[in-house]
């Protein structure tokens, strides 16, 4: 008998070694990579705003958790997120409480892994907010990209209004569609290899914006919680190499004059934040035939303004269709990958890529 529980004892106390084998790795750790306009007031509990941020880390086992907090900014819990393991197919989740343990991955061969977790709710959802990750060690990531793009624009580019894949159109609530991992923008940097950094807000636009929305682009552009304007971000975090710009779509038919005088004088204040940068002036993928040959006649004679003014590092492109078989008349899933498919073939072209 002693000799039974001797062995019961022996097979307890292995079990509970073998499983604290895992330890907790905060938030500020230095082999956390965050990508994005990421809110470091608290570093040990960096907020996630906008829509595609993305935090990687590589770890050594067989599992690993997250800890990470939701604002419940509606009273409700409704970002989601998306989670890669490796290069296995991206899977989507929700929140369910204010604080959260999400086990991202089990039972994976013993080794190294990459885990991708990318937010896909907007910043008008609140923020996530990374407590910390739960597995057998942190490991260094190689060096991000070299290549770094950034896409500016409305809800188009948050991705809203794509993903029926759990709940269809006009059920459950406005941001349970959301899906910024697969929307044109994130998509087009990994079929070329870069980062990205997604700058935009539902309902946004250049002069005017719908929905009884009180702020514009240029005014909240510098933010990194552009829908509250809030926090200044510092640019010379991320200089990208090609910025997008994708609005128009909720400022509808306007004065020409006074919308490409707007949209020429962010373009110099884009062109301040980032030196260097391929400015591309982008027509609105869900814009109708009335609004697509608004946004082409705005777009070549910013174009040509600019021109005569000495910048020459711009280029345009106008989607070839209109993409509105999502929820809201938004681009679906399929539609922002033949979005994104056009913009990657003009990027790659035009910047030798």
């Amino acid at each position: 008998m002693k000799l039974l529980f001797s062995i019961l004892l022996l097979t307890i106390c292995s079990s509970f070694t073998v499983n604290h084998k895992e330890q907790f790795f905060a938030a500020d750790n230095p082999y956390i990579q965050y990508t994005g306009r990421v809110d470091f007031t608290n570093s040990a509990k960096p907020k996630l705003w906008a829509s595609g941020v993305y935090v990687q880390v590589k770890f050594r086992g067989t599992s690993c958790s997250l800890q990470i907090n939701d604002e419940m900014i509606w009273g409700k819990v409704l970002n989601y997120l998306e989670i890669r393991i490796d290069d296995q197919p991206a899977y989507r989740i929700q929140l369910k409480g204010k604080e959260n343990t999400l086990v991202l991955a089990e039972n994976l061969t013993k080794g190294d892994h990459v885990v991708t977790i990318c937010k896909n709710s907007e910043a008008e959802n609140g923020y996530v907010e990374i407590v910390g990750f739960t597995c057998e060690k942190l490991l260094p990531l190689p060096a991000k990209q070299k290549r770094k793009m950034e896409f500016i624009g409305d809800s188009i580019t948050c991705g809203a209004g794509s993903d029926e894949s759990v709940i269809a159109c006009g059920k459950g609530e406005w941001h349970d569609q959301h899906n910024a991992w697969f929307a044109y923008g994130p998509t087009t940097a990994r079929n070329l290899n870069a980062q990205w950094h997604l700058s935009s807000v539902s309902g946004i636009g250049l002069m005017h914006s719908c929905c009884d929305k009180k702020i514009v682009m240029p005014q909240v552009f510098d933010k990194v919680s552009m829908a509250r304007d809030t926090i200044k971000w510092d640019f010379s975090k991320y200089q990208p190499d090609v910025v997008t710009v994708c609005l128009g779509q909720n400022d509808g038919v306007q004065d020409s004059t006074k919308f490409c005088n707007a949209y020429v004088k962010f373009a110099k204040t884009l062109r301040g934040y980032y030196p260097k940068a391929k400015l591309i002036f982008l027509t609105s993928p869900m814009a109708n035939k009335e609004l697509k040959t608004a946004l082409v006649k705005y777009i070549n004679a910013v174009k040509k303004t600019l021109n005569d003014n000495g910048e020459h590092n711009i280029g345009s492109y106008f989607f070839t269709k209109q993409a509105n078989k999502g929820c809201g008349g938004h681009p679906s899933l399929a539609e922002h990958k033949e979005i994104a498919d056009e913009l990657t073939a003009y990027v790659k072209k035009t910047m030798k890529w």
